[in-house]
């Protein structure tokens, strides 16, 4: 199997799904000529042309309602939102709009448009350029949330959203895209919407995780082994619908537990699977729930601020530490 980057999966996935379905298409600023902010879609155009590879002026709200509309009609649309964070711009087309077309039709109108979303620190971007706003939209029925860690699983994740009658927002974590590599198969697989996946097995903790926050995980997984403590990391890659069975699992296994993610900490997911947690598996918790996010203010531009405020790996493994000794 090649070896491909965690950026190159992604791209993979949607030529592969574009090759197989001619009404998959790709629409968003600069992903056409240009190749997209990141290069994604570099030499799109290129191979299926103008009509499936669709340049759009700087309007989210625009480009998201065009998106919903194409989706409607019979095709499965790829919209991309250059930054996560200009997802504000388009809010109401996916939340009022494509959150609720299933529902508000009767059943009978499906809204199959994925939505890209690069997002994540990492990168010194700046306030408008490193939120993860996954929250928002974990909070809203109709619409379905992926968030990968690795290549392998953003390639087979990116199929099952475009193949998926639902609105799926498929955040891409951008501090990731040319960080992590490893074997990714050639053609066309699927991984599953809903479903963890156990990337550390371990007896003494769980860290429940997901994106770019999974490595942070690992990491300090690898050094508490060093310690004789043992790790468990699950990564969730599926934020709604989340693997309930799965975090069950884990939390039966340790009987203690650790929520962690580079979003804020205030209204994050976390505060999600942690009440999950407290309400149906109390009787096999062995110390408290802990959650980690990054700091409650907006993103700074210098590289030294921003490393104080967001989660890393040292952050994980004292809290891991800690909860080993409770």
């Amino acid at each position: 199997m090649p070896i491909m980057t965690y950026i190159q999966a992604i791209s993979d996935g949607m030529r592969e799904e574009m090759r197989r379905d001619p009404k998959v298409m790709v629409m968003g600023e600069d992903v056409g000529v240009y190749g997209g902010a990141f290069k994604v879609t570099k030499g799109f155009i290129d191979e299926f042309g103008a009509d499936r590879v669709y340049d759009t002026p700087l309007s989210e709200s625009a480009i998201m309602g065009c998106g919903l509309g194409m989706a409607i009609t019979g095709l499965r649309p790829i919209v991309e939102f250059q930054f996560a964070d200009f997802i504000t711009s388009g809010f109401n087309q996916v939340v009022n709009n494509a959150g609720t077309m299933f529902f508000r039709t009767g059943n009978n109108v499906s809204a199959p448009v994925t939505i890209r979303c690069p997002s994540g620190a990492g990168v010194h971007g700046g306030p408008f350029h490193s939120q993860s706003p996954e929250a928002w939209f974990v909070h809203t029925p109709g619409l379905k949330v992926v968030a990968p860690s690795t290549p392998y699983d953003a390639k087979g994740l990116m199929i099952s959203a475009i193949r998926d009658n639902n609105p799926v927002l498929y955040f891409e974590h951008k501090f990731l895209y040319r960080r992590v590599k490893e074997e990714v198969p050639e053609g066309l697989f699927t991984v599953p919407i809903g479903k963890a996946e156990v990337k550390m097995a371990g007896d003494d903790i769980s860290v429940i995780a997901y994106g770019a926050s999974v490595h942070l995980a690992l990491d300090a997984a690898e050094r508490l082994a060093e310690e004789g403590i043992s790790v468990e990391v699950l990564d969730l890659r599926s934020l709604y619908p989340f693997d309930k069975e799965a975090i069950v699992e884990t939390v039966k296994k340790t009987g203690r537990v650790l929520v962690a993610h580079e979003a804020w900490l205030t209204g994050g997911v976390g505060g999600e699977y942690a009440s999950f947690i407290a309400e149906e598996c109390f009787e096999m918790l062995d110390a408290p729930i802990k959650r980690l996010g990054s700091r409650d203010m907006p993103f700074p531009f210098a590289p030294q601020l921003e490393d104080k405020m967001v989660l890393n790996s040292e952050t994980v493994y004292r809290a891991l530490k800690d909860l080993a000794q409770y």
